[in-house]
């Protein structure tokens, strides 16, 4: 099955104390870009959650896609991802087929079961259950969205004679993914059959997600493939780059704390790339085109708003993304034929 290539944008709302900008200023101004974007052609819109951060990184994605979805009509919402153990998987379901209803079916979730050993401390969890609370919440969640009554009983859940009201909008509720950056989590998303978000080093989560679909008589492209890849679309680079380079080592030191903390991290080797591309419209297609084509990408959002800088700063490069690069590089694939319209 092919997929008609999606473009977006994610948010993670973090506002380092020195950028001038309070907390209800910047979802102010993030509302007022997405209702811009909407009516642009971007397609996604994505969150990203984390957890007891001093920069306000977003903890809640739920209220943020409601209030987008009350004045967007086109861009389909996500998560990459949510945290699934820090979710009950019950409320969360309910919480999606109100989501679900308000956008008329323009949501989907991304799940992962993090590693950042301070978030389960302030959820007062151990992180060694983080495997059977994501495994458990994913099962949970597909019983949740099948619209049927169901019971259910596993090592961290119980439920009993549950159906989820409202009804789903989309018929099998929300499209579900699984993020991974190792084997397990690959193997995770195959054997559940979802949509698939790998980070880290390609042997260890690409790779094996593939060979495990194709060991079980599954074909990839019947799955989307999402990830966070940057874009900063500009004919001037060393005038526009280095204040974006800036956010994006601030942005990243977090997670290198993260890896450190927990002792994990992408892994060795030869790395899914989720560097910046930065380019002119014509540099930013051939770069688009060859990273797709490498990893059959269906699903592309960049960083809108990089820390400490305000959303009317990325909007030139955005507008050229959506009305230049993106249409660009979906004529060269269905030139190609390798994605049809959905």
């Amino acid at each position: 099955m092919a997929h008609r290539i999606r473009f977006g944008v994610c948010y993670d709302f973090r506002n380092p104390p020195d950028s001038g900008c309070s907390d209800a200023d910047l979802y102010a101004q993030v509302l007022e870009q997405v209702q811009w974007l909407d009516q642009l052609g971007a397609d996604l819109v994505w969150f990203t959650e984390h957890h007891f951060v001093e920069d306000g990184y977003l903890p809640s994605w739920v209220p943020v896609a409601g209030a987008m979805a009350a004045v967007t009509k086109n861009v389909v919402f996500g998560t990459d991802i949510c945290l699934l153990p820090f979710n009950h998987p019950v409320r969360l379901a309910e919480d999606l087929a109100v989501l679900d209803n308000l956008s008329q079916g323009r949501i989907e979730l991304g799940v992962g079961m993090g590693y950042a050993p301070h978030e389960f401390r302030g959820f007062g969890l151990p992180v060694s259950r983080r495997v059977s609370l994501m495994d458990e919440g994913i099962e949970v969640l597909q019983r949740c969205f099948s619209g049927e009554r169901f019971s259910y009983r596993g090592k961290r859940y119980t439920f009993s004679d549950v159906k989820i009201t409202p009804g789903y909008v989309q018929e099998g509720g929300p499209p579900l993914w699984i993020a991974a950056m190792s084997e397990a989590g690959a193997l995770r998303a195959a054997h559940y059959q979802t949509h698939f978000l790998p980070q880290g080093a390609r042997a260890a989560s690409f790779d094996p997600w593939r060979a495990q679909l194709a060991a079980t008589g599954g074909d990839p492209s019947d799955h989307r493939v999402g990830i966070l890849r940057s874009i900063l679309v500009t004919d001037n680079r060393s005038a526009d780059w280095p204040l974006i380079r800036e956010a994006e080592r601030y942005r990243m030191g977090f997670y290198e704390k993260l890896f450190a903390e927990s002792g994990e991290g992408f892994g060795a080797g030869e790395q899914i790339p989720q560097r910046w591309i930065v380019g002119d419209a014509a540099q930013c297609v051939d770069e688009l085109l060859e990273f797709i084509e490498a990893f059959g990408i269906t699903d592309i959002v960049t960083m809108a708003v990089p820390p400490g800088l305000r959303p009317e700063q990325m909007n030139g490069s955005l507008e050229r993304l959506f009305k230049e690069v993106a249409p660009a590089v979906r004529a060269h694939l269905q030139g190609q034929d390798c994605f049809a319209s959905t």
